[in-house]
């Protein structure tokens, strides 16, 4: 009778190993998102992209090793609220204005800017600097007629060409308002000079971040390399190895979590590695 009840208890626990695998290798992609698959560091594969074959659905991931990293597929907002432009005919405007754009290479977006928002923050100043530069073209009572379309236009395609290195596509840009700036022109000029500052460290702070992912992607590359040539010489290691990581990721307490207890037998296959067996 002991024996038996052993036996139900031991088929339970792996039953139960059995489903917190599963739960940890599905994950579910909506409509509205794209995914791509990191692994070690490095994309392997996508979901849901434009002029992809895998759609929306359920699919399964090797636990430990992929990542899951969710991209927006619907359009994104980018905004600009009162910048201050100097036209052609040197009056200080205030502009608000905002671009629309879109995800369209994922995997290029992951490497280069890491997420959405990575996005915004590279593409911000180079709204105000290719916005800036043409309706500094520009005199102020333009901006009122139909040339201020054509404007809008070559913002639109100055920045979608930048965007590109994202991996995004800039699909509208309109301006919202512009205004004359209120209060004394001298201390105009100073919050000007000062805005044109904070987006010249904007700009160089994206670009080393950008820079700082692929250098970060490469090294991470590299490193798997390393990790998968020695693991291939000591197979023995490599299971240690992944041993510890399942320990890890099984026993360790979840923070904010309920507590769980796991009954094994001192004999159970997976706890091989506590006493010694390969």
């Amino acid at each position: 009778m002991q024996n038996v009840w052993e036996n139900h208890r031991l088929s339970i626990i792996a039953v139960a190993i059995a489903l917190i695998g599963l739960m940890m290798s599905v994950y579910v992609v909506n409509e509205e998102e794209q995914v791509v698959i990191v692994r070690t560091g490095q994309p392997v594969g996508t979901v849901n992209t434009p002029g992809g074959t895998k759609g929306a659905g359920l699919y399964l991931r090797i636990p430990f090793i992929d990542s899951v990293r969710r991209v927006e597929r619907r359009l994104l907002d980018l905004e600009l609220n009162e910048e201050e432009v100097l036209s052609n005919d040197q009056q200080r405007l205030l502009v608000d204005a905002y671009a629309r754009f879109r995800i369209t290479d994922p995997v290029r977006m992951v490497e280069r800017a890491g997420t959405t928002d990575g996005v915004r923050t590279a593409l911000q100043p180079i709204l105000n600097s290719v916005l800036r530069q043409e309706l500094g073209r520009r005199t102020f009572q333009a901006m009122l007629t139909a040339e201020r379309g054509t404007a809008l236009a070559t913002v639109r395609a100055n920045l979608d060409r930048q965007a590109r290195q994202y991996g995004a596509e800039v699909v509208d840009v309109q301006i919202k308002r512009t205004d004359l700036p209120s209060g004394r022109p001298l201390e105009s000029a100073f919050t000007r000079m000062e805005s044109d500052r904070e987006r010249e460290a904007r700009t160089i702070r994206a670009a080393g971040t950008r820079d700082a992912r692929v250098i970060r992607a490469e090294a991470d590359a590299e490193a798997a390399n390393i990790f998968a040539g020695a693991f291939g010489k000591d197979p023995q290691f490599y299971d240690f190895y992944r041993a510890m990581q399942s320990y890890d990721a099984t026993f360790a307490k979840r923070e904010g979590g309920p507590e769980s207890s796991l009954i094994l037998s001192p004999d159970n296959e997976y706890l091989r590695q506590f006493q010694g067996r390969r």
